[in-house]
């Protein structure tokens, strides 16, 4: 019996085909050549009886030409939190209290893609990349991935933009903890979306949705779904709160202890990530 196709393979099969369709439904407008870099910085800190600090930092240059583009994307997301234990020493009636605070890294994702764009036609392009992310939490200590396919540009133009494409990746996957079941290293498809839309003079919104399908188990599906609403504050400098929700229908394993043993478990099949950052245009 063959394997059942996956959601993502079928997803990337619409994708494919909404690629071949003609191009007469293009519409495009000059963007400025040349370099472009935005810079979005996140910073919480809290203290007192509870203390916990946060630092997200992400990064994305953009290089155009008349007939092709590179862009380059790296971030970083780190949490500590602090935890505070006190004991008291003496006798009820007359006693002292000390304390000890343990600072530990409670959640950390790091991240570099890079991705080289050449058009084909006023529509149609082809594409390649390469990327590594970490998310120990997420059971992921290194994940390198290889992508190469074709696209297409629906619209082009400075209010509007949306593009739809298709690649074979080829993915090398380290877990934290060792999966036996599962391969390190597999090929398969990748379909996305990249919309990004201007809602008033100072106000943007872009939703940019990645799916994985594993040629290889075709059980293991992953989602990385991004929406966000950027609000200028200046010419240079904006204000954006974004959602980003990660699912991965077949998670890393964790290990539990059971009595003097310990036993294997999969993390959750879904992390939600909630920002607000001041964003930096060049």
């Amino acid at each position: 019996m063959g394997k059942r196709l996956g959601f993502g393979t079928f997803l990337a099969v619409g994708l494919l085909a909404s690629a071949l369709v003609p191009g007469d439904l293009l519409a495009q407008d000059e963007r400025p050549l040349g370099w472009t870099d935005v810079a979005e910085l996140t910073f919480v800190l809290t203290a007192g009886n509870a203390s916990s600090s946060t630092f997200g930092l992400k990064n994305t240059a953009e290089r155009l030409w008349e007939n092709s583009s590179f862009k380059l994307t790296f971030g970083a997301v780190r949490t500590s939190s602090g935890i505070t234990t006190r004991t008291a020493t003496g006798t009820p009636e007359n006693f002292s209290v000390s304390e000890t605070t343990d600072t530990k890294t409670t959640a950390e994702n790091y991240y570099l893609a890079g991705r080289l764009d050449r058009a084909l036609s006023d529509a149609a392009y082809i594409f390649g990349g390469a990327g590594w992310d970490r998310n120990t939490f997420a059971g992921i200590q290194n994940r390198y991935a290889f992508v190469s396919g074709a696209g297409r540009a629906w619209f082009d133009e400075e209010t509007r933009r949306f593009k739809t494409d298709l690649g074979l990746t080829y993915t090398v996957q380290e877990d934290v903890v060792e999966n036996p079941g599962a391969d390190d290293s597999f090929f398969g498809l990748r379909g996305s979306y990249d919309y990004f839309r201007k809602l008033t003079e100072t106000a943007d919104w872009g939703s940019v949705l990645v799916v994985d399908q594993n040629l290889n188990t075709t059980e293991d599906l992953r989602a990385d779904w991004t929406n966000s609403v950027a609000v200028a504050m200046s010419e240079r400098l904006a204000l954006k709160t974004s959602l980003q929700v990660l699912y991965d229908k077949s998670p890393a394993l964790t290990s539990v202890p059971l009595g003097d043993d310990t036993v294997l478990t999969p993390l959750g099949k879904v992390d939600t990530v909630f920002t607000v950052a001041i964003v930096a245009n060049f």
